[in-house]
């Protein structure tokens, strides 16, 4: 399977598949639209997950390599794979800001080996995923597709919000309140 001309980032895939061993083991970083587009892509994509040779994707965090600052991934090929499985790792969060750059650390690089290493699935973090349930989404290597992402929002608990609002409004009131009893004093003399 060739990739389109304009499709430099699978050709480099496809040439890293072909040059492979057996049992080797390719890490390739790219860039996540291929993980989803459709067309050429998506029929290599197709045949890499039909012949199990993913073993596995690592999104990376933003802004973490010179002269880019769009999210890059990693996608691990081999070619004597024993499960029929892809791990997922969302490694998006994993970096310390250093500058206008991310930096991943010691720490967040062993954590994503670790993971990979023993194919472990931790909450918000890493899942592996049947190649079947792969099919059953066109296809699409996309991380976040499989890895929950972890709610990192504040939780507002509205009774509390609203009994602050009404003190507010309150006090509000008893300001208002001396304010018009200093200018009614004001203008009276």
């Amino acid at each position: 399977m060739l990739a389109p001309k304009s499709k430099a980032d699978l050709a480099f895939i496809m040439h890293s598949l072909a040059w492979l061993a057996t049992n080797g083991t390719a890490a390739i970083v790219c860039f996540p639209g291929i993980m989803y587009r459709g067309g050429a892509e998506k029929k290599i994509r197709q045949y890499l997950i039909d012949n199990n040779f993913v073993d596995c994707i690592i999104q990376l965090p933003d802004n973490l390599f010179f002269g880019t600052s769009i999210a890059t991934c990693i996608m691990v090929l081999k070619k004597s794979k024993s499960q029929n499985k892809t791990l997922f790792i969302d490694a998006s969060r994993e970096y310390v800001k250093v500058t206008n750059n991310n930096k991943l650390t010691d720490e967040n690089i062993q954590k994503i080996v670790d993971t990979f290493v023993k194919q472990q699935e931790l909450e918000y973090f890493s899942k592996r995923v049947s190649n079947s349930e792969i099919v059953e989404q066109d296809y699409n290597l996309s991380v976040s597709t499989y890895v929950e992402s972890e709610e990192i929002r504040d939780v507002i608990d509205i009774k509390v919000l609203n009994r602050q609002i009404a003190e507010i409004v309150a006090r509000e009131q008893v300001l208002r309140d001396e304010i018009d009893k200093i200018i009614y004093e004001i203008e009276k003399k």
